[in-house]
């Protein structure tokens, strides 16, 4: 069993974010690598930053149109039983996936992401889940690694965001400048096999990889088993950059129950 120590749990309840000591195995990072291969090969027409539900197996499209042929092995990942054990010391023992995003970014252009919240995105209420970011390959300052603003979630609120115009975005939507302080950001500098993990109000982005090294890395979104995802939500109402389809997103109830006996497991399963 993997567990967080105590110190580790109280940065994250304070500070919103933790690099936990866990690392996942070498082998198992160089088969990511090369399902990831195989996802960018499948996908020849989207960005590799939006390769979103890339955990969904075959092609997203039809009733859920999401755009990106999945792979099974990031799916096997979401329900490895290490990342799962720190989770439920973050959520609770009740926990169900539903997201899944490859964000790689190619040496020379990889896109920014803008500051923003991810709970200015989502459809769950209450607003409630923990991201494991994994690293597949080295993320660094130089490359574009995570940013985050420590203690910006400790309100529980979300700051109002503008749209951006441009092309060079992995998000259209930036949290306004007068939300946090970008002197206080913290750079998330990871190693293969290596996770961070961050509260659903924090603020955080990336900055553009103009390095000759690719970034890449498996955003994991697990929400507990006390939230709703509210399918005919659309907070962001297509302004995001990314397409997505909550109506149509399968969900899965990898541990403990469903406390609210409202969220829908076949929706995406047929």
């Amino acid at each position: 069993m993997s567990e967080l120590t105590s110190t580790e749990v109280a940065q994250y309840r304070e500070l919103g974010y933790l690099i936990p000591s866990v690392r996942l195995p070498t082998d198992k990072i160089d088969r990511l690598r090369e399902a990831l291969d195989r996802l960018i090969r499948e996908n020849p027409g989207v960005r590799p930053e939006k390769l979103v539900s890339a955990h969904v197996v075959g092609r997203n499209d039809g009733t859920n149109d999401e755009g990106v042929r999945g792979s099974r092995d990031f799916l096997d990942l979401a329900m490895e039983p290490a990342i799962l054990d720190l989770v439920a010391q973050l959520i609770g023992p009740d926990i169900i996936l539903w997201g899944c995003h490859v964000f790689c970014k190619p040496a020379g252009d990889g896109h920014e992401t803008p500051w923003h919240q991810d709970g200015h995105y989502w459809p769950m209420r209450p607003l409630a889940t923990c991201t494991v970011w994994v690293a597949l390959d080295a993320s660094t300052t130089e490359n574009g690694c995570l940013r985050v603003i420590p203690r910006s979630h400790a309100a529980r609120v979300t700051h109002s965001h503008l749209i951006e115009d441009r092309k060079d975005l992995v998000l259209q939507l930036r949290t306004v400048d007068s939300a946090f302080d970008e002197r206080e950001a913290v750079d998330l500098e990871l190693q293969p096999g290596q996770m961070s993990m961050h509260d659903v109000y924090m603020i955080h982005g990336a900055k553009a990889n103009h390095s000759p090294r690719r970034r890449a890395g498996i955003a994991l979104r697990y929400m507990p088993g006390s939230s709703v995802f509210e399918r005919n939500l659309n907070p962001v109402d297509g302004q995001s950059g990314v397409p997505v389809s909550f109506a149509t997103r399968p969900l899965w109830l990898l541990r403990g129950r469903d406390l609210t006996g409202r969220n829908d497991f076949k929706v995406g399963f047929g």
